[in-house]
């Protein structure tokens, strides 16, 4: 198949991210639509990119998770292929065209992404073997959610992202589910990305950043257990999470190590909340 960069729609989901956001879509084809949901409510940002950029729209909106935004620019896009992307990725020279050269060589996909450049953090992964195309393409279970080119016409009744999610498996059960239905998830290995979050160090994370990610992961893990494996199953996959983050919450306690502590309390609550089937209420302070 071939595919013309008019067809594509850029869809990048902010928050807080002036510092990043203007290198992504400087890295970006001139040609193809971009769509940015600013969940920071910054007007500013908004009036700045769309004075700079012409083929730019920017949506100011409250912080409802990357997931429900996603949708949102998924479903204001007018074209059939829709690529999601983070603020902090990066397109090389090499990225749209290992894409369309791929593509030539594929009847039919759901979601595809180029390869991100460091090895270190790849942004796939691989549960059963598969018969692949060629070397470059890479049949795949799962694609990371900073860079994913979707076919909106292989999504049944435009159910995209679970918006349930508020932080993290949004991605792996968006894919899980494409795989459910038989349909294709490629990586294309010559087709590469640079994802800056792969170098963010903890240093660079403010201590209610770092909560809020540990509340978050422990909530998403149970719910997307017990979204596709059941109740009892989700119960047993984070037994394990819970003991540990139980035992190192007494422990920093008695070494008076209140961050520490702090990040497993906030583990013990995300896991517990989901547990009783409360919604993923936290959000970052402003």
């Amino acid at each position: 198949m071939n595919l013309d960069l008019k067809e594509i729609t850029f869809v990048i989901v902010s928050y807080k991210s002036k510092k990043v956001i203007f290198n992504c879509i400087d890295s970006l084809p001139k040609l193809s639509k971009i769509i940015v949901i600013e969940n920071s409510y910054d007007k500013e940002l908004k009036k700045e990119l769309e004075a700079k950029y012409d083929n730019i729209e920017v949506t100011l909106n409250e912080n409802i998770g990357m997931g429900a935004s996603n949708n949102i620019g998924i479903k204001k896009s007018n074209t059939n292929y829709v690529f999601i992307l983070n603020p902090d990725v990066i397109f090389k020279e090499n990225t749209f065209l290992g894409i369309k050269e791929a593509l030539k060589k594929i009847d039919d996909f759901s979601i595809i992404s180029p390869l991100n450049e460091d090895s270190n953090f790849p942004n796939y992964e691989i549960k059963k073997k598969y018969q692949n195309i060629n070397d470059d393409i890479l049949e795949v279970d799962t694609v990371d959610g900073f860079s994913m080119l979707i076919n909106k016409s292989k999504f049944k009744n435009e159910m995209y992202f679970d918006e349930n999610f508020f932080l993290y498996l949004e991605n792996t059960d968006l894919c899980f589910r494409q795989k459910k239905e038989n349909e294709k998830i490629y990586i294309i290995k010559n087709s590469h990305i640079r994802h800056l979050g792969s170098y963010t160090t903890k240093q660079d994370i403010s201590n209610n950043l770092e909560y809020l990610r540990n509340w978050h992961w422990m909530w998403s893990k149970f719910y997307y257990n017990k979204k596709h494996y059941g109740y009892l199953s989700a119960i047993t996959k984070t037994l394990h999470n819970f003991v540990s983050a139980m035992t190192k919450y007494i422990f920093y306690s008695i070494l008076f190590n209140k961050h520490k502590k702090n990040i497993y309390k906030m583990r013990l609550f995300g896991l517990f909340n989901s547990i009783i089937g409360k919604k993923s209420f936290l959000r970052p302070e402003n």
